[in-house]
């Protein structure tokens, strides 16, 4: 990637750590693009069969924003009642659909919403990520979000930020609440 790019340059930003606020700082871009016209598309690889806040409102951003809820849950947790063989295929239709949108170019800004913990948990490969972000056009940029980001993506990445949990509720046995946490 240039090190002196035009303004017009896309850029690959990380969002990981174990804090809270990755997929919100992803949307918090998103909703800026989409105040300068820019077109957003949103792909989530791991969250999928909960309810969020955030897909409601949402939907209240299209056309200018479009979100792919490819995911089958979050992995290994109580009521994960999938193979890991249907979270692999899933992760990787979701991969496809990031591929296909990207060659569409129809989208500015295109956000990976946990992949990186995707690929932390061996549901994708590194090495599919990292093909993305080398054949991404200059214009378009990604946003990868979730734990654990792989030090090679972190490498190519433009802008990273590492969410760090300093206080959380659910250590002291408060549930997670409507509109706050999803």
């Amino acid at each position: 990637m240039d090190k002196e790019g035009s303004s017009q340059d896309g850029m690959v930003i990380v969002y990981t750590g174990n804090g809270k606020g990755k997929t919100t700082a992803a949307l918090g871009v998103a909703l800026r693009a989409i105040g300068h016209g820019l077109k957003v598309c949103m792909v989530q690889f791991i969250k999928g069969e909960w309810h969020y806040g955030e897909l409601n409102s949402l939907k209240k951003l299209e056309p200018d924003f479009e979100l792919i809820v490819a995911g089958k849950g979050f992995i290994g947790i109580i009521d994960d009642d999938h193979a890991f063989g249907e979270h692999v295929k899933a992760a990787r239709t979701a991969l496809n659909i990031v591929e296909q949108k990207i060659s569409r170019g129809l989208f500015d800004v295109i956000i990976l919403d946990e992949i990186n913990y995707a690929v932390n948990l061996g549901v994708l490969k590194l090495e599919d990520v990292m093909n993305i972000i080398h054949k991404r056009p200059k214009k378009v940029s990604l946003i990868l979000t979730g734990n654990h980001a792989c030090e090679e993506i972190i490498s190519l990445a433009d802008l990273v930020t590492e969410m760090r949990e300093i206080k959380h509720p659910y250590k002291k046995g408060i549930r997670a609440k409507k509109g706050i946490d999803f």
